[in-house]
């Protein structure tokens, strides 16, 4: 039987960033993957997705050119677009691939092994992988999980992945639809509106059982994120539950409940579900293993299962669902396992980005966030048309804001930006977060000019009373606010 010091079952990216890790302690790791090298981030979810959002962004840019020029727009081929998405989707494999196999003839040579097929635990060091009609058992002193998820099915919905589709189908599609209903307006549900009503070739509809899409986000960026779907043509079915689905003449025809009461029938071309993801956990070890798992996932402390020599990372556990969380976990249980992390496994300074239009990054606490949490603090908001890069790109659309707490030290509780170049704009605040500083740091950086991150460093100077731009004189394109027990007050120097 053959032994390793660890086996990661899963190479998606927590997975491989996981082996990665494992290669820099010189332990020989074995990495079982059943599909395809990438996992979900690559082949049919953060790569490919945002591959479609890229190209819609610039077929949507392209048409305001050419209407400001009184130019009619050719039209798109979606089997180029669908072309393209794939090619980016293979480079990002082939890569993967790629430095696998030069690794095996480098200094790491006889470290990394990789086999393919499915892998279950027997007991918690001896793993069977099967491949076809061919089983062998390897044995592992330490095991990382990293399985990965899929999309969420509803039972009571005619998903087929031809006519009622899930993110997977999405990539075999013929054509772009002429009409597409989307279920759930979380992010990804979001994402495809933005996607596929940015290309002008289909309409949209979205429904929300609430009164506006992302309701973990703040008001005032869910406005300008509505507003853009809807001059897009999209058709947000607000306070409204599906009530029944089918296919009807090869066709999508579902009924709305609305909080009133009352019921509406639609009739679209396609329908895409998007109600989340769920952990690959089926058939992944025997009872007698023994891992304690619950609905949200399996449980763990700092990514160690209740198993001591069996950890769990990325999509599996109850944690973010997001790529770099993923590779962050995978590469700290490996530093768990062999070593000592320098720091703790912390959540508070991750940066997301939501590919909507326009786009939407963040990092830490949102003020939906710290309202509900009861946390006194300070904002500052800062528009972009007060910042010459922005106003340079002709789009102004768009914000800043910071959140600090409402004491002397102001240390830096969040930020959000939405806008072009949103997500260039948040690491140095990340960093902040992560480390427990204040603002003083981002004051007396010098910025590139003209940049968007000018805009930050205005902001942090509003908070210190020392800003270009006074929000007294710009109200309502600059604000600086404290928040105490819910109630707001300008903040005037």
């Amino acid at each position: 039987m053959e032994k390793f010091d660890l086996v990661i079952i899963g190479a998606g990216p927590a997975g491989y960033a996981a082996a990665m890790r494992a290669l820099d302690f010189k332990k020989k790791t074995l990495l079982i993957e059943k599909n395809r090298v990438g996992g979900a981030g690559v082949t049919n979810g953060a790569l490919s997705s945002k591959t479609w959002w890229e190209l819609a962004r610039d077929a949507s840019a392209f048409r305001r050119s050419l209407k400001r020029y009184n130019i009619q727009a050719p039209a798109i081929s979606f089997k180029e677009i669908q072309s393209e998405v794939r090619k980016a989707v293979q480079e990002r494999k082939s890569l993967l691939e790629e430095h696998m196999q030069q690794l095996n003839i480098s200094s790491y040579a006889n470290l990394l092994s990789y086999k393919s097929g499915h892998a279950k635990l027997l007991t918690q060091h001896e793993i069977e992988i099967t491949n076809g009609i061919r089983k062998e058992i390897v044995f592992a002193e330490n095991i990382i999980l990293a399985t990965g998820s899929r999309p969420r099915f509803l039972p009571e919905l005619p998903i087929d992945e031809k006519i009622v589709l899930t993110s997977e189908g999405i990539e075999d599609l013929d054509d772009f639809p002429e009409s597409m209903v989307i279920v759930g307006a979380g992010v990804i549900g979001c994402e495809y509106a933005t996607i596929f009503s940015g290309f002008g070739q289909t309409k949209v509809h979205l429904i929300d059982k609430g009164d506006r899409i992302l309701p973990f986000e703040d008001e005032d960026i869910v406005r300008i994120v509505e507003r853009n779907m809807e001059n897009n043509g999209v058709l947000i079915h607000r306070n409204s539950k599906l009530a029944n689905m089918k296919i009807v003449n090869g066709r999508v025809e579902y009924e709305l409940e609305y909080t009133d009461g009352s019921r509406n029938t639609f009739n679209v071309e396609k329908a895409l579900v998007s109600v989340g993801r769920v952990a690959n956990i089926e058939d992944l070890w025997e009872d007698s293993v023994g891992i304690d798992i619950t609905k949200r996932g399996i449980n763990n402390n700092d990514t160690q299962t209740n198993i001591s020599n069996i950890y769990a990372v990325g999509d599996l556990t109850a944690d973010i669902s997001l790529v770099n969380v993923g590779e962050l976990e995978g590469r700290y249980a490996v530093e768990k396992i062999f070593g000592t992390p320098e720091r703790k496994l912390v959540y508070e300074n991750i940066s997301t980005i939501m590919f909507l239009n326009p786009e939407v990054a963040g990092v830490g606490m949102n003020e939906t966030h710290a309202r509900e949490a009861g946390i006194n603090y300070k904002v500052v908001t800062l528009e972009y048309s007060t910042i010459t890069r922005a106003i340079a790109k002709r789009n102004t659309q768009g914000f800043i804001k910071l959140l600090v707490t409402c004491d002397d030290h102001m240390k830096i509780l969040g930020m959000k930006v939405i806008g072009n170049h949103a997500s260039s704009a948040i690491q140095a605040v990340s960093l902040l977060i992560s480390m427990d500083k204040g603002i003083e740091e981002l004051a007396e950086c010098v910025h590139p000019h003209p940049s968007i991150t000018e805009g930050i460093q205005e902001c942090v100077r509003m908070l210190l009373g020392k800003s270009l731009l006074k929000p007294t004189a710009l109200k309502g394109r600059l604000s600086c606010r404290s928040c105490i027990s819910g109630d707001y007050q300008d903040i005037i120097f």
